[in-house]
């Protein structure tokens, strides 16, 4: 009767033990996902997307700076609203017959120029992000990494990048140009002066096209594990299956 009596102790402690260790596991698992959560998870998902948003943007202004890269690309840069008003009575003016086809061409060679400018300022950028960053990212949607880049960024790239922008236009003498295209349209009678600016219309559609770009970069990581060309994209990145 003792030998039951032991016998029924010995296998309650050890299913109580069993239990425990069960439980202690499903504890374990629990910690760490409300760490990855918080924001407190390792180091590596902080440098893995740093690492993904950098091959992004390498490979964005790798595209874009090249000649053409704009131009003959879905980021090709278009003649602003209010310009378009000036060409459409300019181009009436002898001698202006092309002005849109010229514009287009500058406007997109100046932004090439500066795309390859601008890569430092970028790179500054993604240095920036924390881990309770990068654990939200990793998990958030798809372009995540490049919309907190662009909220986190934009404005003061747009500062740093007008300059740069200004002076590409002024490499290919684009505003050189412009102003000789709105002093012709401001000379013809009974037109309302106009005078719209370059400089913040190619900016803006320069950033648009980069940060567009970037997030194709990262869905492309995110999705296709052929893109994941190191063993840090390939464990981070690895934790969305």
């Amino acid at each position: 009767m003792k030998m039951k009596k032991y016998f029924f102790l010995a296998v309650l402690a050890f299913g109580v033990m069993t239990a425990q260790a069960q439980i202690g596991k499903l504890l374990d698992k629990a910690k760490k996902d409300a760490k990855a959560l918080s924001g407190q998870g390792d180091d590596n998902t902080g440098l893995g997307l740093k690492e993904a948003l950098n091959k992004g943007v390498e490979s964005a202004v790798a595209q874009l700076s090249i000649k053409d890269g704009f131009f003959g690309s879905p980021y090709k840069i278009l003649i602003p609203e209010d310009a378009q008003k000036v060409i459409n009575v300019v181009k009436k003016v002898p001698g202006f017959e092309d002005t849109e086809t010229k514009l287009i061409a500058k406007m997109n060679e100046a932004a090439e120029i500066a795309v390859k400018k601008a890569t430092p300022i970028f790179v500054d950028a993604i240095k920036g992000m924390t881990i309770k960053d990068a654990s939200a990212i990793l998990f958030g949607n798809k372009d995540a990494a490049t919309r907190y880049l662009e909220s986190s960024s934009r404005a003061s790239l747009y500062a740093a990048f007008l300059p740069v922008i200004q002076a590409s236009l002024d490499e290919v003498n684009a505003r050189t140009y412009w102003k000789t295209v709105v002093d012709a349209y401001n000379k013809i009678p009974f037109q309302k002066k106009l005078n719209p600016q370059l400089d913040d219309h190619v900016n803006n559609k320069a950033l648009d096209g980069l940060f567009s770009l970037i997030q194709v970069k990262e869905e492309g990581i995110r999705t296709d594990v052929g893109q994941r060309t190191s063993p840090l994209l390939q464990e981070v990145f690895g934790k969305l299956k």
